[in-house]
């Protein structure tokens, strides 16, 4: 996945945190606790001052300084879900995009399922601190300090000064461990997400891994990669700590300089004239203020990784392929017919082509069958009109119309597969697939038609019999009878069909073929299969030669 430009990067998080209003709302009550600080500081700085006259005197300070603190935790409260919620629809948002883009890219893009999984999850997931603590924290930095030092001043210049003195070296850290802690973040989130893809690819070739026994291979190409991001981590962790400690020393040493001029101040032991005189509610009320000065920087400070985190997934983001626009199909006739015009299907990265300059017609309401050994292309011409192979050459037409760029057919045609898609659930719930809100009598006519009564009769909860995600129970035979009956149950004019009748004994075989047969009534039909038997039923034969 190639990186995205700075502006880019920087142009993309604008779009994935356009809807600002909740961050506006969390910024302000942000603000809200920096000016409810003020009043907890004067209600602390009152009540020491009344102190000689008694619990009466001190009472109105005390619920002033209690009401305040109060008020402090529930606009922080507020904020932080303010923020969340804002960071939740903005994930929302990107996650759909990031989906859409997975499920209707461009079927040439090299970029794997794993990385678009990682991205749904992991890189996404990254906005939630950029918008819920980063965006608010920055915003309230830049004004909160200024009401501070403005408060400040009122009660002591040469206070006010001391703070603004020492916030230089204060900002001169942040700015060096910023600028540490972003590429060690930056490493450490390209390594989880390359452990990520690598982990989710491997997952989904399991099958070939177990069947070339490489399963010790690639568990210790897996375990070198989590140990590689664990040191990342514990890098980052150390810049971190280190950055952490360098920012609270010098806000320490900023609240200590100001603690040591208002006791010297008081003690009128200054070693230098000052043109001030503080007494104790002053040098009270500026000594409780002091740390709320550096707050709103700290708090930015910590968030600062949360921002690093997000720039580095907007570079990965902003890269993925935006998913094709949906090609205006043309309006097909009752039954449509389908033409392959010397087309030729080559994968990326692949020296050479799945099919090669093949032309052939389905006739409307026809059966034609693809009939070659395994590798042939038969499922890669399924493959192309449902928008999942592309197109390298040639055209494909819908009624006499060329398929646009990036089209499918999918909407038009029902599907089965080599391997049936089961869900855990009920078996209504799968056939269900094909069409959610399918009736009862709905179900039961494609239950007859695909065979599938007899089975469900066995079963002691009949459509309702539960099975796993991986259909235990269920013959071979059963699922595509499944698959065939949630492919009769969508009223669609087109049927795809890939190697339904593979892996089946000769008696399984002539069962299916005979449902086949029934379900292809009524359809344009396209059938990818190697067996002869299959083959006998259609109206045309398409013989595709030697393996790609």
């Amino acid at each position: 996945m190639n990186a995205a430009s700075p502006d880019r990067r920087t142009h993309w998080l604008k779009t994935a945190t356009r809807d600002g209003g909740r961050v506006q709302v969390s910024t302000g009550l942000l603000l809200l606790d920096s000016v409810v600080a003020i009043g907890f500081a004067g209600g602390l700085a009152g009540a020491i001052v009344a102190v000689p006259a008694g619990i009466a005197a001190i009472l109105p300070w005390a619920i002033l300084a209690a009401l305040a603190g109060a008020a402090r935790g529930l606009f922080a409260m507020l904020s932080a879900r303010s923020g969340a919620a804002g960071a939740e629809q903005a994930k929302v948002r990107v996650r759909a995009r990031v989906v859409a883009g997975a499920l209707h890219r461009d079927p040439a893009t090299a970029i794997t399922t794993g990385a678009f999984m990682t991205a749904v999850v992991d890189e996404v997931e990254t906005l939630e601190g950029y918008i819920a603590r980063f965006l608010p924290a920055r915003k309230a930095g830049a004004v909160a300090p200024l009401l501070i030092l403005a408060a400040t001043a009122i009660a002591s210049p040469i206070a006010a000064c001391i703070l603004i003195a020492t916030l230089v070296p204060f900002v001169f850290a942040m700015i060096l461990a910023g600028g540490a802690a972003a590429d060690q973040s930056r490493r450490q989130f390209v390594a989880l997400a390359r452990l990520t893809s690598h982990f989710a690819d491997r997952v989904r070739a399991l099958p070939i891994i177990l069947a070339f026994r490489a399963e010790e291979r690639e568990t210790q190409a897996i375990g070198r990669a989590a140990e590689d991001l664990a040191a990342r981590t514990m890098r980052v962790l150390r810049v971190a700590f280190l950055s952490s400690g360098s920012l609270e020393f010098f806000a320490a040493l900023s609240v200590a300089l100001v603690a040591v001029y208002c006791g010297f101040n008081l003690l009128r032991l200054l070693p230098f004239p000052v043109p001030e005189q503080l007494d104790i509610g002053r040098a009270f009320f500026v000594l409780a203020l002091a740390p709320e000065f550096y707050a709103p920087m700290r708090r930015l400070a910590a968030a600062y990784h949360d921002k690093q985190a997000a720039e580095t997934a907007a570079e990965r983001l902003s890269a993925l392929p935006p998913a094709l626009p949906a090609a205006a199909l043309p309006t097909p006739r009752t039954l449509p017919s389908i033409a392959f015009d010397r087309v030729t299907i080559r994968y990326p990265g692949e020296d050479r082509a799945a099919v090669s300059h093949l032309s052939f017609a389905v006739p409307a309401g026809r059966v034609v069958a693809l009939l070659g050994p395994s590798g042939s292309g038969k499922s890669s011409l399924l493959h192309l009109l449902l928008g999942l192979a592309p197109l390298s050459g040639g055209t494909v037409r819908l009624d006499d119309e060329p398929l646009a760029e990036g089209g499918s057919l999918a909407s038009l045609a029902a599907w089965a597969g080599q391997h049936p898609l089961i869900v855990a659930g009920t078996i209504r719930d799968n056939l269900r697939l094909a069409q959610r809100h399918a009736t009862a009598p709905e179900i039961d006519v494609v239950v007859a038609r695909a065979g599938l009564s007899a089975m469900l009769g066995a079963r002691a909860g009949g459509l309702g019999s539960l099975l796993d995600a991986r259909g235990g129970g269920l013959s071979g035979g059963e699922r595509r009878r499944i698959a065939l009956a949630r492919a009769l149950l969508k009223p669609a004019p087109i049927l795809l069909l890939d190697e339904p009748t593979a892996h089946l004994d000769a008696v399984a075989e002539t069962a299916l073929i005979a449902t086949i047969k029934t379900a292809c009534r009524g359809r344009t039909t396209l059938i990818a299969t190697h067996s002869d038997r299959l083959a006998a039923i259609a109206d045309h034969i398409v013989r595709l030669g030697d393996p790609a």
